[in-house]
């Protein structure tokens, strides 16, 4: 058993499942929760046998979006302590918007699944973390910063303000709070099919290193965020973008 754990959400594929991979190598316990149970166990698999620990991760089936199935989350956590929650779940949900009703049902779709997961995980492991040296990290989008996902951009950029009313609430015991915000990335199920070459060439082009970030770039942000090296970072929001959007 590892000396630290971390509930990874979204963690079956891309940014999640490299975010749990990078903190189960460095000896944690990671949960996986997602909604998919097989992709979330192949993952666990996966990690397990990179880091040469059995049962290092574990994976938890669960809906965030429904407050009924945070207990099965709490339940594996097993009254350990908990050090990290990554809250990573979410996307860009589309929808039809050509009616007021769609347009809600839109919305909504998009606050739940990228806002209210976060909210109802971090607030039923809350209890549980650490005290002193917990960390709840969000992964927001760049499509907060700059817009462009309608939605979407509005519903990370909630993120951002949400993290900073948590970090003045944890911060006096010792708990941080912080935002790590994604350019564009590659090698994840993000796009699914929307993504085409020449969108893909534009993003790159709008960077300053001249390449998409991968899904290791986000977890090494998250793994600086989630270790005792940053202690003394919190309420901040992470760019990892390669310079498309500078900071400010």
């Amino acid at each position: 058993m590892g000396e630290r754990l971390a509930v990874v959400s979204g963690g079956g594929t891309g940014i999640g499942a490299a975010v749990a991979r990078a903190l189960a190598g460095d000896g944690c316990d990671v949960l996986i929760v997602g909604r998919r149970a097989d992709v979330l166990l192949a993952t666990a698999e996966r990690v397990n046998a990179e880091c040469g620990r059995p049962g290092a991760a574990q994976a938890v089936s669960a809906d965030l979006t429904d407050p009924e199935q945070l207990g099965g989350v709490v339940e594996a956590v097993a009254g350990r302590p908990v050090d990290v929650v990554v809250n990573n779940a979410g996307g860009y949900l589309g929808g039809d918007v050509s009616t007021l009703a769609g347009t809600a049902a839109h919305w909504r779709t998009n606050l739940d699944a990228n806002v209210l997961t976060a909210v109802l995980l971090t607030e039923a492991l809350r209890p549980a973390l650490r005290r002193p040296g917990g960390r709840v990290i969000l992964v927001s989008s760049i499509a907060a910063q700059r817009g462009g996902g309608g939605a979407y951009s509005a519903a990370k950029a909630a993120l951002h303000g949400w993290a900073y009313d948590l970090a003045g609430q944890l911060g006096p015991e010792q708990i941080t709070v912080n935002v790590v915000s994604p350019g564009y990335v590659a090698e994840t199920e993000f796009f699914g099919d929307r993504m085409t070459p020449q969108g893909h060439v534009k993003r790159v082009a709008a960077t300053l290193v001249g390449r998409a970030g991968v899904p290791d770039d986000i977890a090494e942000a998250v793994r600086y965020l989630a270790g005792p090296a940053a202690g003394y970072v919190t309420g901040q929001v992470l760019g990892v973008n390669g310079g498309s959007v500078l900071g400010r």
